[in-house]
C-alpha cells in the first residue's frame, strides 16, 4: 500500500498490506525528513478504506 509493489513479506493493517522494506523504512524515518509527509499520506489511505 506504501509502495504498491507485489511482495509477499510485511504486515496487514485494517486490510490493507505494508511490505516489510516500508515498514523499516517508515519506523526509521524522523518526522524532519522530506519523506514523511508522503507516508503519513499513504498511511490515511487505510482509514479511508476501512470506512468506505
Amino acid at each position: 500500500m506504501i509502495c504498491e509493489e507485489t511482495r509477499s513479506e510485511g504486515i496487514h493493517i485494517c486490510g490493507q498490506f505494508i511490505c516489510a522494506d516500508c515498514e523499516t523504512e517508515m519506523v526509521r524515518t524522523d518526522v524532519k525528513d522530506e519523506k514523511y509527509p508522503f507516508f503519513i499520506t499513504q498511511m490515511k489511505r487505510v482509514w479511508y478504506k476501512k470506512d468506505a
